[in-house]
């Protein structure tokens, strides 16, 4: 941990770091993400308005109606967000740098892909044992641990959740079949 000729260890590794960051190929600007987000807000609100006048957005006998408040709030999204998105336009600064970077997305995917099977599963075969193969997959694949670790703690952390919920709290979660031939419905 003595400093190098050149500053210390840890500010030169994380010179390396930043630099091999910075390799890294961009696949999203501050910019386009900026104006994505935006035109979204500007969609959803537009229909989240035009539903709020359908309800009546005015004032009735007995006060507001119902789209009153939905109507305004949205009105305001709107507003703002076309406000952010013009901004975004002229933003030179955010249309250089990145928001997300292709190694950055993969390693988002590398947790969101996995997670979307999981809660698939869910319906089909029970959360219990969607939860045992989701961590174990996750231990295995992610973490490196072997097969025996990955499954005594998958299955421990269900063995513990599953009296958590079904018995403590009285919360029946979505079972499978496993379940059924286990008598545990």
């Amino acid at each position: 941990l003595l400093p190098r000729p050149g500053g210390p260890r840890l500010f030169t590794s994380l010179r390396i770091h930043i630099m091999h960051e910075s390799n890294d190929r961009p696949l999203l600007t501050t910019r386009a993400a900026e104006l994505l987000v935006s035109a979204f807000f500007i969609i959803l609100a537009s229909i989240t308005l035009w539903d709020s006048l359908k309800l009546g957005a005015g004032w009735g006998d007995f006060g507001p109606e119902s789209g009153y408040f939905p109507f305004y709030t949205s009105l305001f999204v709107i507003l703002a967000s076309i406000g952010i998105f013009l901004i975004g336009l002229r933003d030179k600064k955010a249309a250089a740098e990145t928001f997300v970077s292709v190694q950055q997305f993969k390693l988002v995917l590398k947790v969101l892909v996995p997670s979307i099977i999981y809660v698939a599963l869910v319906p089909l075969i029970g959360i219990y044992v969607s939860m045992i193969l989701f961590i174990g997959f996750f231990m295995m694949w992610i973490g490196k641990y072997n097969i025996i670790k990955a499954g005594a703690v998958s299955i421990g952390v269900t063995a513990v959740l599953y009296p958590t919920f079904e018995i403590w709290f009285r919360v029946p979660l979505p079972k499978g079949p496993l379940e059924a031939m286990l008598g545990l419905n």
